[in-house]
C-alpha cells in the first residue's frame, strides 16, 4: 500500500531523516520506534508533503505522491494525526469532526463516519457540545483520531497518540487503533511507547539518528535483545 524508497529530509542543512525504506501492506498496523529526535516525525510529514524530501520517493497504493501538496495527499486517502493534534479549540466536538468531512461536502453522508467514531470513542459521544479545549488530553487525541476517520482514509498515520496522555487512556487509544484496523483501515503508528505498539503491530521499524537500524516482525523486534535494552528496559 506504501513504500518509502531512500527518502531523505533535511532542516537547514541537517540531515533529519537519511535514506529511510519502509513498507505498509494493506490490512497491516507497522510501528516506527524510536527515542526523541530520532525522525519519525519527519519521516511522516515527508510521507504526506508536510516537509519536502531532499531525496528518495514515496509510493501509495501503486503512484508516486511525493512532491503532492498535504490536501492532496488526503484526498489520494492518507489521513495524517499530528503530535500535536491541531484541534480547532474553540469549536465544539461536533464541529472538529465535521470539518474533517470536508472532502465530501457535497454527498448527502457527509457525516456517515460519524458512528464509526462514537463507536470506537464513546466519550466523544458525550461531549459533542464541548469546545475542544475543555477536552483533557486523552480526549483531545481521541478527538484527533476521529477527525482523521472523517476522511475515509485508506491509511490512517499516528504521530505519538500516547503522549502526554494518563495510562488508563492511553489502552483506549492503543484499543481503538486495533479495532480500526479491523474495520478495514491500514495504520502506520510512529511511538516511544513501543511496549504497547507491539502489541498491536503485524510488523515494526527501530529508526535512530534518522535512519532505520532495524525492521522485522513485532514478535522479532520485540525479542531482540538491543531493542529489549534499550527501548523496553529489560
Amino acid at each position: 500500500m506504501l513504500a518509502t524508497r531512500d527518502l531523505s529530509t533535511s532542516y537547514g542543512g541537517l540531515i533529519a531523516l537519511s535514506n529511510a525504506s519502509i513498507e505498509v501492506k494493506q490490512g497491516e498496523i507497522v510501528c516506527v520506534a524510536g527515542a526523541n529526535g530520532a525522525g519519525k516525525s519527519t519521516l511522516l510529514k515527508s510521507i504526506v508533503g508536510m516537509e519536502r524530501p531532499s531525496s528518495g520517493t514515496v509510493e501509495f497504493l501503486g503512484a508516486r505522491i511525493d512532491g503532492l501538496a498535504p490536501h492532496l495527499v488526503t484526498q489520494r486517502g492518507i489521513a495524517y494525526v499530528p503530535e500535536n493534534r491541531r484541534l480547532f479549540p474553540r469549536l465544539s466536538v461536533a464541529d472538529n469532526l465535521r470539518l474533517g468531512s470536508y472532502l465530501f461536502r457535497k454527498e448527502a453522508d457527509r457525516e456517515a463516519p460519524m458512528a464509526t467514531v462514537m463507536r470506537l470513542f464513546p466519550r466523544l459521544g458525550e461531549r459533542l457540545a464541548q469546545r475542544a479545549e475543555t477536552l483533557s488530553g486523552g480526549e483531545q487525541q481521541m478527538l484527533a483520531i476521529g477527525r482523521a476517520l472523517m476522511t475515509r482514509p485508506k491509511l490512517l498515520m499516528l504521530d505519538e497518540p500516547s503522549q502526554g496522555i494518563m495510562p488508563k487512556l492511553v489502552d483506549e487509544i492503543f484499543v481503538a487503533v486495533s479495532a480500526i484496523r479491523e474495520a478495514g483501515t491500514t495504520v502506520l503508528i510512529v511511538e516511544q511507547r513501543l511496549t504497547e505498539c507491539l502489541e498491536i503491530a503485524d510488523r515494526a521499524y527501530v529508526l535512530q539518528t534518522g535512519r532505520i537500524t532495524m525492521s522485522g516482525t513485532a514478535a522479532e523486534i520485540a525479542g531482540n535483545a538491543e531493542v529489549r535494552k534499550a527501548y523496553l528496559g529489560l
